[in-house]
């Protein structure tokens, strides 16, 4: 039987479903590259903004009319954070939460007795880190690790707590092992992600923190860079940046969620830091790493956010000079505290707001790129659209286009290259 696999939102969700899909083929299903040609299709939902609810459902649809005769499986947050409007959802045929461990079984028992499935669990306080370890896949040259899962900072606006639970994390000997063994599979660079980052190891209550998992995975052998995802800015101490700018391996970028420049919306946003404490951790971590880069996401019109305070944003955007942002207008989540703030904004304003912002971020992108010109840099080589151009990333995860036609694959591999110009949103590079 073939299975068409769809991955809705964040790389933790991405990594689950790469662990199924494995899973799955392991048990003889084969993986489909279209509903239309599939016996079981497999949706891994999100559910941070109505957005994601809304593509959802427009895939589902979609399925239903191509492929009416498939066994649907919707599973991830949104069916965690609302199991009856996922429970009376059509055309579905197994429905589960955050926790896809037993899918395969699930399959399997529908398979025998083709009766619908509803297992959401809740979670629960203390409960402990799925076992999931992903092997090596030559579709990929990036790896992805989810080491922790969960959160509990209840962010006004956020649904996530109640569709990931509390936080917990992957045990240090199997995260190393795990990396080991993508090592060995030709990975050069893996990724650390998790739903809240900086809180791994905080469930141990021995001292365990993120940088002892970045130690771990830099000191596996045969790898050559390890990349943090997205962090909660009030968590990384002066220790913790003290000792990860010491490892070499350690990639450059950090992508620090600020959600807002004003410390009114910070506020009311339930974010636990300043502006002027986000802008003090931005200059250490410059001051610390070479070619440091910043990247981070932005929420525009949140509840009561006046002209005064969006400016705001903007202006601290300017000051501290992203050289990447997500920019998303703020959406009501239902079951959230925000859902019932008053001075709810009209989704005019707020993409008004957004393509403004964007505006701004594309002009300091665009100077970003720029700078690199004259620039050496080591580049790991991952997409080829067999068009002889290579394409890659270098430490700080600037992208990079060598536009020299090879017959030779250049995928896997680390060169050295002097950036000669821009174009899109890549440097244009040629090799020493």
């Amino acid at each position: 039987m073939k299975i068409y696999y769809y991955t809705f939102g964040c790389k933790v969700n991405q990594y689950e479903t790469e662990n199924l899909r494995q899973k799955l083929a392991s048990q003889g299903f084969e993986t489909a590259d279209d509903p239309s040609g599939a016996d079981i299709c497999i949706i891994n939902t999100c559910t941070v903004t109505s957005r994601s609810d809304s593509k959802f459902k427009q895939l589902l649809n979609r399925i239903k009319r191509i492929a009416p005769d498939s066994i649907v499986v919707v599973t991830g947050c949104f069916a965690q954070a609302f199991p009856e409007k996922a429970s009376e959802l059509k055309g579905c045929h197994i429905v589960t939460g955050t926790s896809k461990q037993d899918i395969p079984l699930l399959i399997q028992e529908y398979l025998t007795s083709r009766k619908k499935i509803i297992s959401i669990g809740q979670h629960q306080k203390g409960e402990s880190f799925q076992p999931m370890e992903n092997k090596p896949s030559e579709a990929k040259t990036r790896a992805y690790i989810k080491i922790q899962d969960g959160c509990d900072q209840y962010c006004s606006y956020c649904i996530i707590p109640y569709a990931r639970g509390h936080i917990r994390s992957k045990p240090v000997d199997e995260l190393k092992k795990e990396v080991q063994g993508l090592a060995r599979g030709g990975y050069k660079e893996v990724v650390l992600t998790g739903i809240n980052l900086c809180c791994y190891g905080k469930d141990f209550c021995d001292g365990t923190r993120l940088v002892d998992a970045v130690e771990t995975a830099c000191g596996v052998q045969g790898i050559e860079r390890v990349r943090l995802s997205s962090m909660e800015p009030e968590m990384l101490l002066d220790e913790d940046i003290e000792r990860m700018s010491r490892l070499e391996k350690l990639c450059p970028q950090f992508h620090l969620s600020l959600q807002s420049g004003c410390d009114k919306t910070l506020k009311k946003m339930n974010r636990k830091y300043t502006c002027a404490q986000y802008k003090e951790l931005c200059t250490k971590l410059r001051r610390a790493f070479n070619d440091c880069v910043i990247t981070t996401d932005i929420m525009v019109g949140f509840a009561g956010e006046t002209d005064e305070d969006f400016e705001r944003t903007v202006e601290f955007v300017k000051e501290i000079g992203f050289e990447k942002v997500h920019i998303f207008p703020y959406s009501v989540r239902k079951g959230t505290a925000a859902e019932k703030f008053d001075q709810q904004l009209p989704n005019r304003i707020k993409e008004q707001r957004a393509q403004h912002l964007g505006n701004v971020c594309s002009r300091i992108r665009r100077d970003f790129l720029v700078s690199n010109i004259g620039k050496r840099v080591k580049v790991l080589f991952e997409k080829e659209k067999g068009d002889g151009f290579h394409r890659g990333y270098t430490m700080n995860y600037t992208p990079v286009v060598v536009k020299q036609a090879q017959d030779r694959s250049w995928r896997w591999q680390t060169k050295t290259v002097t950036i000669t110009g821009v174009e899109g949103d890549h440097c244009i590079a040629q090799e020493d």
